[in-house]
């Protein structure tokens, strides 16, 4: 894990302090809140519906237990005992004081983290697979080049007022879990001929205008990935828009002006700067991956772990959270923060440091954070496995559904935030509740429902196979559904079946798509994003309408 040097430590004690001053000027009424708000969006922090929100960068989703063990500590101390991890793989506390900010940031600095570019109109915090450095289909750990652009894009000179904010990620994987194609930049790696490069897509993105992204270049090498992206990033800020914040997304500029004449003005812009960097990257590299090494993993027996899978609640766990590891004597363990009835993505205090302690106990003290919103043990010893389920039982964080039906994507919606039109937990909690009243989860399989309670679509709805918008009708709250959304290396977004919901309808709407998959499918293998590309969206529509109203929706 990458460990800050005393550059970085300088660096965060200036702007702390600098921030500090802001909000005592703030408070004593020298600034006011419009003069105020740039300065507080520099450094992650909202101001939300009820209270300010202070959302703080998780870096390409990486933790130890120290560091979570202060995200606990910030939550006890400072907020309501909880923190919600988002789908930008960072932490959000609802409910900070304004004057306590600086002294929440000054003790994030103590463990080497920040809230620096969770906001505002610059390259936000960079995600990346949450299996990086763990999983066996991996090309390579593309954490270091995670780190790399952050180092890069912090305080960027050209790019801290860009036409809106921009968001980078990366895998390493050909199975692409950190959504690559619905980001401003995504980058997926690859080997060609030997060497290491990554293949650069633009223009993705979701919100009122969901597009997925497109190949502007199928090989980089590394050592010439910075002035790439400095070269696509700065013909995005000549020609985004600034007119129009709702078309102001680099996907808009490559739709309006051409994925090849945005091509042929990165590559020349390209050019120009190459000779910048040339011989510089490789040598940053080399010092960055060397922080990133692989822990030194200690094997052993198994036996253990197949005793435990002749308990049926243990192999429920085991099938659904655990993920095959690069050597056969571990496991990556996804810890559910979606218990059923659960607000998807909360983690109290106490949870973290449960979590912090089973990292460095049993997973060689590491963590991620996913997208979607879950926390992952990248490296535990199948014969752990057994004593990590037990802690996990206890703490409340052995919910056995990744992947399932209660394994929801909710963003914080009208409950929390100033843009939602209508409520996204509630809904997300039903569901769950629901699907688990009902005992049809891992009978239905496969199935990601996400939901946003707005059309900024911070809850992902769009790539959801099930997608649920909330909006605002007059004054009355009404879902959306989408179906057919994808995530992955397919990506696609999914489409809308027709009229919404009210609040009291759209759980029960869900239900019957669930039914009625079960009744349309093939067999037990077909998935439901397979039985809906297979069948198109009619037998889903009758579900949700009937017959004579699946007519007028047409």
């Amino acid at each position: 894990m990458y460990r800050y040097d005393e550059f970085d430590t300088a660096f965060l004690a200036k702007r702390n302090a600098q921030f500090r001053a802001q909000v005592e000027r703030r408070i004593d009424g020298s600034l006011t809140e419009d003069e105020f708000k740039p300065l507080r969006l520099m450094n992650g922090l909202y101001l939300q519906l009820h209270a300010y929100m202070l959302r703080v960068a998780i870096p390409y989703g990486s933790l130890d237990a120290q560091k979570l063990r202060k995200l606990a500590e910030l939550a006890e101390r400072w907020d309501k005992g909880y923190g919600h991890f988002t789908t930008r793989q960072n932490i959000q506390y609802n409910w900070p004081k304004l004057r306590d900010v600086p002294d929440m940031l000054d003790a994030l600095a103590e463990v080497g983290m920040h809230a620096i570019q969770t906001s505002g109109n610059t390259i936000r915090n960079v995600t990346a697979d949450h299996f990086a450095g763990a999983s066996a289909d991996e090309i390579a750990d593309p954490r270091p080049y995670a780190e790399l652009i952050r180092q890069w894009s912090t305080d960027h000179p050209e790019f801290q007022f860009l036409p809106r904010k921009f968001k980078i990620a990366i895998t390493g994987s050909p199975n692409d879990r950190a959504v690559t194609r619905a980001h401003d930049i995504g980058l997926r790696m690859l080997e060609r001929e030997g060497q290491t490069g990554f293949e650069v897509i633009v223009g993705g993105g979701l919100g009122r205008t969901p597009m997925v992204g497109k190949v502007i270049r199928d090989f980089v090498p590394e050592n010439e990935l910075l002035p790439y992206l400095e070269a696509v990033v700065h013909v995005y800020n000549q020609h985004g828009r600034r007119d129009n914040k709702y078309k102001a997304r680099i996907k808009i500029t490559v739709h309006e002006n051409g994925l090849d004449t945005i091509r042929e003005q990165v590559e020349a812009a390209f050019e120009r700067t190459r000779a910048e960097f040339e011989g510089v990257d490789e040598r940053v590299i080399a010092r960055i991956r060397a922080r990133f090494r692989a822990p030194d993993l200690v094997g052993g027996e198994t036996q253990a772990y197949q005793d435990a899978r002749l308990d049926p609640v243990f192999r429920s766990w085991a099938d659904t959270n655990l993920a095959e590891h690069k050597d056969p004597d571990h496991a990556i363990v996804t810890i559910s923060l979606k218990a059923h009835g659960a607000t998807p993505g909360d983690a109290t205090a106490g949870q973290m440091r449960v979590m912090a302690e089973l990292a460095e106990q049993y997973g060689y003290d590491e963590l991620r954070i996913s997208h979607q919103q879950n926390v992952i043990l990248p490296h535990v010893r199948k014969s752990d496995l057994p004593a990590v389920f037990e802690e996990l039982k206890a703490a409340g964080l052995a919910t056995a559904n990744i992947g399932l039906a209660s394994d929801i994507i909710a963003c914080p919606g009208m409950d929390y935030c100033a843009l939602a039109t209508a409520r996204s937990i509630p809904v997300a909690q039903q569901l769950a509740q629901r699907v688990e009243d009902l005992r049809i989860e891992h009978e239905v399989g496969p199935l990601q429902i996400k939901i946003s309670g707005c059309i900024n679509a911070c809850g992902h709805h769009h790539v959801g196979h099930i997608g649920i918008l909330g909006l605002d009708r007059g004054g009355v709250e009404t879902y959306q559904i989408t179906l057919g959304g994808d995530a992955t290396e397919t990506a696609e977004i999914g489409q809308r079946t027709g009229p919404g919901f009210s609040y009291e309808e759209i759980v029960p709407a869900i239900e019957r798509l669930m039914l009625a998959y079960l009744e349309v499918r093939e067999d037990e293998t077909e998935t439901f994003l397979e039985a809906y590309r297979r069948l198109g969206v009619a037998p889903f529509k009758e579900a949700l309408y009937g017959p004579e109203k699946q007519r007028d929706a047409a």
